[in-house]
């Protein structure tokens, strides 16, 4: 066994799981963080690092059921890092930097008065992210990597 683990690399995929995100569906929105939150705690991974990730997490599954028709949600452990993607179609983002800026939303009246559309998604997730990637085509879709590290070489 201990030849096995030897040869786990940086590159290699230990876990990988992907959910499906509808647009539209507040009622089930927070469902796919939530499971990935329950999978972290499973694997054992670091209370602190679940909590960040968790909370990136459903800021971008709820911007998804938000703005976009569907979206895909991937996470992926490796023996250094986890990386989660969201990626979605939608109306895409015309102006990164001002969405990015707290307090900034385009949510309608309606979306505001159900609790959401606050313009601090994209901002939480940063902030909770060791590495934040934004990507986006206006009426394509976004797409969001955000990089947690397991091993604190900083500290």
């Amino acid at each position: 066994m201990k030849g096995q683990i030897d040869k786990i690399t940086d590159s290699e995929v230990l876990f990988e799981q992907e959910f499906k995100i509808n647009g539209g569906d507040f009622i089930n929105a927070g469902e796919s963080s939530s499971k990935l939150k329950n999978i972290l705690k499973e694997i054992g991974i670091n209370t602190d690092i679940i909590r960040r990730l968790a909370i990136a997490a459903y800021e971008a599954e709820v911007n998804v059921v938000t703005y976009a028709r569907h979206g895909i949600m991937r996470i992926l452990i490796y023996p250094e890092k986890i990386l989660l993607t969201i990626e979605d179609e939608g109306p895409g983002i015309g102006d990164i930097d001002q969405a990015m800026q707290p307090g900034y939303s385009t949510a309608t009246e309606e979306i505001r008065e159900m609790g959401f559309g606050a313009g601090m998604g994209l901002p939480n997730m940063k902030k909770n992210a060791d590495i934040f990637n934004i990507s986006s085509i206006v009426d394509k879709g976004t797409k969001l990597e955000i990089t947690m590290n397991l091993n604190d070489k900083n500290a």
